[in-house]
């Protein structure tokens, strides 16, 4: 929703996802602490999550948080599980994304981690640029190994390798998931992939084989990256992702029923808002 200029009324908002509650997902992000100025549309996460019923859900609840300030907002309330926080190895992008250096990054990551451990939260790091760099930074992914084991001695026990543009391929997922899954056992490694409508399978399929078990979705892969270049890219549709996970027989626990209920809320809500 954070990209969409029209004011969604935070009713509709609890509304949609409290329907994403009753599907079974692991985890439901539910807003962003972040500058009202930077993302008008998500100045009412606090009240969203005020208005919402967990007493019928086992799904954990995340919010983004951008820098030291968002997150002492954030563990104020107990519902909230996981902060997610972007954190990109392109410093074009890190200074586009949240105007820091990757250097002032890593100390605001480390003052996050704090606040959460006081608070009994866990962070969910976001490795943007994961699988590539449009900006002409240094790439490769010796890199993102190296940035792995810094946020490992940093206490991270979630990393999110993040597709911000759609750079990625079943080669690099493979590689990236194959190596750094065995070599970091007290990491839960998850998948933030972005596609193109043709590209969706070979994506999932090389993660899911090279052993993650974390998918980030968003149904009908509404949002995507406004810096990305090919309108086509958008987030990994979470219809797609439970269509794969069925056709593997594996157990992702989500109620069928539930979930084309909350397909239907989706297509209202970003049918009607531009």
């Amino acid at each position: 929703m954070q990209g969409i200029k029209d004011w969604i009324p935070t009713s509709e908002k609890v509304q949609y996802i409290q329907s994403l509650l009753r599907c079974g997902f692991d985890t439901i992000d539910v807003g962003s602490f972040v500058s009202p100025k930077a993302i008008p549309q998500m100045k009412d996460s606090a009240q969203v999550l005020a208005s919402l019923d967990l007493s019928a859900t086992q799904s954990k609840l995340l919010t983004i948080v951008a820098n030291l300030r968002g997150a002492s907002d954030a563990v104020k309330h107990d519902m909230v599980d996981y902060l997610g926080y972007p954190f990109s190895i392109s410093e074009n992008f890190q200074m586009r994304n949240t105007h820091k250096t990757i250097a002032q990054s890593v100390v605001i990551l480390q003052q996050i981690l704090e606040l959460a451990s006081k608070h009994d939260k866990e962070v969910v790091v976001y490795i943007s640029m994961g699988f590539g760099n449009p900006y002409g930074d240094p790439w490769n992914v010796a890199i993102v190994g190296e940035w792995t084991e810094k946020l490992y001695q940093m206490g991270v026990k979630i990393v999110s390798l993040s597709d911000t543009v759609g750079t990625s391929n079943p080669e690099n997922i493979d590689y990236l998931f194959s190596n750094l899954i065995p070599a970091y056992p007290q990491i839960e490694f998850g998948a933030h992939l972005h596609t193109t409508p043709t590209t969706w399978h070979e994506k999932v399929d090389a993660a899911f084989k090279a052993g993650c078990r974390r998918f980030d979705g968003a149904i009908q892969g509404f949002g995507g990256c406004p810096m990305a270049k090919d309108e086509l890219t958008g987030n990994m549709p979470t219809e797609k992702l439970v269509s794969y996970f069925s056709s593997v027989k594996a157990n992702d626990n989500i109620n069928t029923m539930s979930f084309e209920s909350s397909y239907n809320e989706a297509l209202k809500i970003f049918t009607k808002y531009h």
